[in-house]
């Protein structure tokens, strides 16, 4: 009986036996996955290329970096640096410990010549028995600046005047020169004192040229 029946009525009957549209449905949300999956895929690959290449250009960057660093680094000319400097710090300690020792002697000599002055001062200027007996009388402040004159020339320094009267006790003006003679290094030195320069400036000055 099945044999005398139309074979395509017959496939059609079978297929509508058959329901395929969970199936195809199925088969369809599969393929929209494996779509988006291979999108994803192939993003994450131009990333990583992306990556890829900016690292390798870092690394060429550092690389030629590395060898001209290399390149131009010497061990020899470090040495010879670290021994400059070596030579320059012991230069230093010894100019410091030489100034130490001028120092100690400009002290040393300081207080000999503050010692003078002051045996000086008890002497007077005629060689008396002290400040008094310089200063009794009538002329007693001239009789002072006499043994402060007497001092001054005795550290090789002569006062002077306005005018040019060098050391005399009954010119009129205020001293305002100094000259340094120096016997050891024969110099002269000719200093004006207007008071534009501290009192320390001028006694340093003298100091140094004395």
């Amino acid at each position: 009986m099945l044999l005398e029946e139309d074979p395509s009525l017959l496939i059609r009957h079978t297929i509508s036996n058959f329901n395929t549209q969970p199936d195809r449905l199925a088969i369809s949300r599969i393929s929209e996955s494996l779509s988006t999956l291979a999108q994803a895929r192939d993003l994450r690959i131009r990333e990583a290329e992306s990556s890829l290449k900016k690292l390798s250009r870092q690394l060429s960057t550092l690389s030629n970096q590395h060898n001209e660093l290399t390149s131009t680094h010497s061990s020899a000319a470090h040495a010879s640096e670290i021994s400059r400097l070596d030579t320059q710090k012991f230069r230093i300690a010894k100019s410091a410990s030489d100034l130490e020792m001028e120092t100690e002697r400009l002290q040393s000599q300081l207080d000999e010549l503050n010692a003078r002055l002051q045996e000086l001062e008890m002497q007077g200027v005629d060689g008396g028995e002290g400040n008094e007996a310089v200063r009794g009388g009538d002329g007693g402040v001239e009789d002072e600046v006499l043994l402060r004159l007497k001092v001054y020339r005795s550290l090789g320094m002569e006062l002077e005047k306005d005018g040019g009267q060098e050391g005399k006790k009954d010119g009129g003006g205020e001293f305002n020169r100094v000259v340094l003679r120096n016997d050891k290094r024969g110099d002269v030195h000719v200093v004006k004192i207007d008071g534009g320069f501290s009192r320390f400036f001028y006694a340093n000055y003298f100091w140094q040229n004395l």
